[in-house]
């Protein structure tokens, strides 16, 4: 929404446009980065319990379709065994963290999004498959480890607020992960939950140099040499120059010759002129 303001002036008549328009595009541009980001986990959660429906309808041992370290039919499960759950209670316990954290990553790390929950997706399922115990692995546990590790390690890693926020927020709620990649308990991969882990510090590591613009060090404007092109300032020029009523009058020209530049000043002289 915008609208005019008529002021009368020496010689002239200007116009004032007042844009109020910047809050409410912020707004949108956050709820559709929101919306991005809640959209493509709540698909991949949908599709993992229909999975789970037709195993358990249909009687169908799915669980062949895991990966079975160190055999060719076994390497079909690095990008099958993810989707795969031997019960529901399995599903149920994996949904909640892989919804959160796939959320947490596609909002706060969008640049850098699919290439750590791909790389993780895969080369979890490939070093499972090269150092597990001869048995079918399944389930989504590996990814979920894979980016706890990854969202953690990447607030060491890059250091800046944001990252150390999310890595604290993820060892508060996730820290009590750290016990299932120890050996003991029989039915439990520990092997994908140690290996996910481990790829997600590769990741993080990886990636850590793609920041995202919120990460970017801005220099300040006194550390500019004398050549750099467009400096940036913390405050206007004008500021120390002149007068608030001086920048007021020069910002309303400077928006009539923006929106009428073949429109010459009233006051009697134009650009093209001389004294």
């Amino acid at each position: 929404m915008c609208f005019s303001l008529w002021g009368l002036y020496p010689g002239q008549i200007i116009a004032q446009d007042f844009f109020l328009t910047q809050p409410t595009t912020m707004a949108t541009a956050l709820r559709q980065k929101l919306y991005d980001s809640l959209r493509i986990p709540a698909i991949a959660v949908i599709v993992l319990w229909i999975i789970q429906a037709i195993q358990v309808l249909l009687n169908l041992p799915l669980g062949q379709w895991g990966i079975y370290p160190r055999t060719v039919f076994g390497l079909r499960g690095i990008i099958f065994s993810p989707l795969i759950h031997g019960s529901w209670g399995h599903l149920l316990s994996n949904t909640p963290p892989l919804f959160v954290l796939s959320v947490m990553i596609l909002f706060f790390y969008r640049r850098v999004a699919f290439s750590a929950m791909s790389l993780i997706y895969l080369f979890t399922g490939v070093a499972v498959w090269v150092f597990g115990r001869s048995v079918f692995h399944i389930g989504a546990s590996g990814v979920i480890y894979g980016l706890v590790a990854f969202v953690f390690w990447t607030g060491i890693f890059r250091r800046n607020i944001k990252s150390i926020a999310l890595g604290l927020i993820v060892a508060f709620y996730y820290g009590s992960m750290l016990l299932g990649i120890l050996p003991g308990k029989e039915g439990i991969s520990w092997e994908s939950h140690l290996i996910g882990g481990i790829v997600g510090i590769l990741v993080a590591f990886l990636l850590k140099g793609r920041l995202e613009e919120d990460e970017k060090p801005q220099r300040p404007s006194w550390e500019l040499e004398p050549g750099d092109k467009n400096p940036t300032y913390f405050l206007d020029r004008e500021t120390f120059t002149q007068t608030r009523e001086e920048r007021r009058r020069a910002e309303l020209l400077r928006r009539q010759e923006d929106q009428d530049p073949d429109r010459t000043n009233r006051s009697g002289w134009s650009s093209d002129k001389t004294w």
